[in-house]
């Protein structure tokens, strides 16, 4: 049996990974980390100063993490000291924090990082790549949509995206939103919706002359999240130290994108 602790253990994601793990025959939910303390699916939750405690007493297998950037990266260092794998779908990362994290990770412990673990989106991302691949003329447009209450914009999804394009297409100029008299130059329109209670919507539009092609992945639940997270956490396990993606879990290649 797997031995996992959930970072964020009250949150939305949280509480749905929590419950996928609880359900699972293969799975042992052992513990949580959340801002305050509590229990879920009868274990208990520690508040993140007393993480080490709990990783001490339950000796996890794998910490999975879905907080917010600057909590994952002090949870990612405490587990990687513990030596426990990891799998880390929060976003919002800056590059001093990633290479924090690379430097706790490298060499120690073996860890899933993906800013979308949907089977859905990581082929939708496949599906970019090939269109941009063969569409490198075409203006192109990213829209994005997701609940209230999530902080960072644009997507950790859309930013994916973003990264793809660019690998494809050369590097483009980003407008966030337009406003005012202007024309469209040679760009990527970027536009970020905040509403609800959205799950997750990411659309990629390119548009030529008399026709337009659009890539769309919309997430009605966020246990479609959880269930990837799942199969990464079963995969992760006795990996070589280092950091992977969903496409090392899913076995996709992806032409100059590990």
């Amino acid at each position: 049996m797997t031995r996992v602790v959930v970072c964020g253990a009250l949150g939305r994601m949280g509480t749905t990974v929590g419950r996928l793990v609880n359900e699972a025959p293969d799975l042992t939910l052992v513990g949580g980390v959340d801002v305050k303390p509590g229990t879920f699916f009868g274990v208990k939750v520690v508040e993140s100063a007393a993480m080490d405690t709990l990783l001490t007493e339950t000796n996890p297998d794998v910490v999975i993490d879905f907080t917010v950037a600057s909590a994952a990266v002090e949870n990612i260092k405490k587990s990687a000291r513990h030596g426990a794998a990891l799998v880390v779908g929060t976003t919002g990362f800056s590059e001093d924090q990633r290479s924090q994290m690379a430097d706790a990770i490298e060499g120690h412990v073996p860890a899933v990082i993906s800013s979308n673990f949907s089977i859905g989106v990581n082929i939708f991302w496949q599906l970019i790549r090939n269109a941009a691949r063969m569409l490198p003329d075409y203006d192109i447009e990213v829209l994005e949509a997701h609940h209230r209450y999530k902080k960072d914009a644009p997507s950790g999804t859309a930013k994916t995206i973003l990264q793809i394009l660019e690998q494809e297409v050369g590097e483009r100029k980003k407008l966030y939103g337009r406003e005012g008299m202007m024309e469209r130059g040679h760009e990527i329109g970027v536009h970020v919706i905040r509403g609800g209670d959205i799950v997750g919507d990411h659309t990629v539009l390119f548009a030529g002359h008399f026709e337009t092609i659009e890539l769309s992945h919309r997430a009605y639940d966020r246990s479609v999240f959880a269930q990837g997270a799942l199969k990464a956490t079963r995969w992760v396990v006795g990996r070589k130290a280092g950091i992977y993606g969903m496409n090392d879990v899913l076995g996709l290649t992806m032409p100059g994108h590990k």
